[in-house]
């Protein structure tokens, strides 16, 4: 079985189209597991929401989906965050904040647990080091753990209590086989779909294929202007619309 590992969609619709549209053009998918944020700062939350719905999809809440639904005060992010929080919020049905309402924190298909942002703090903290990594290997009861919310792609070792990041690069294929890896864990971020933060302005998204015990980590080129134009629009902060030109 593929499957689609997508990661902080933030109802960028053109990002989550191209997104799909390579994929398949890659082999094609069967599921979807996206790794929460699926709106917010982008201007098209309900698009995204009913695509990402065609799909089987097994999804986990970030904090701007709870933002979005009343579930985590807006004025806790910066000043743009929360301007496109509350926008976002004017534009879900009843039904759509019902469902990101159902989303769990933490999901498991074994031999992967889906997280936001980490396991001890699964919609707030940013696993970038050492110490965050160590707080979510203490929880992690699989394998695999992936997780979203820096936007930033990486591989993540266990590395016997001294967790080692190295770069997740584009077109990777990482091996999942146990032999290789001497069952040791490892975190995984596929990178975020519809605001890169690594200084590429192309969507990052990962592959698992459960047959090969592999998952591959691609990027794909959008029109980055049809979403600003959009956001401009909608009145969303010029800081949001600048930045995807930029990938930070």
């Amino acid at each position: 079985m593929r499957i689609l590992i997508l990661s902080d969609v933030h109802a960028n619709l053109e990002a989550l189209q191209s997104v799909l549209a390579d994929a398949l053009v890659r082999g094609g998918f069967q599921a979807i597991w996206c790794l929460g944020d699926l709106v917010g700062y982008g201007p098209d939350p309900s698009a995204c929401l009913a695509l990402l719905r065609e799909y089987d999809l097994l999804a986990v809440a970030g904090n701007h989906d709870h933002a979005a639904i009343g579930q985590i005060d807006p004025n806790q992010f910066n000043n743009a965050a929360a301007e496109a929080a509350r926008w976002t919020a004017t534009q879900l049905s009843p039904e759509e904040i019902a469902f990101l309402g159902s989303l769990p924190l933490i999901a498991t298909s074994a031999p992967f647990t889906l997280v936001h942002g980490s396991l001890r703090a699964p919609v707030w903290e940013y696993l970038l080091n050492q110490e965050s990594a160590l707080g979510t290997l203490n929880l992690l009861e699989t394998q695999f753990c992936l997780v979203g919310h820096s936007h930033l792609p990486f591989l993540c070792k266990e590395n016997r209590g001294s967790p080692d990041f190295v770069d997740f690069t584009e077109d990777q294929v990482f091996s999942l086989d146990n032999e290789r890896l001497d069952n040791e864990r490892w975190i995984i971020n596929p990178g975020g779909v519809g605001q890169p933060r690594d200084q590429d302005p192309r969507p990052s998204y990962a592959i698992y294929d459960s047959r090969e015990a592999t998952i591959e980590r691609h990027r794909v080129v959008y029109e980055i202007s049809t979403t600003q134009q959009k956001m401009l629009v909608a009145g969303l902060p010029q800081h949001l619309i600048d930045r995807l030109d930029h990938g930070i």
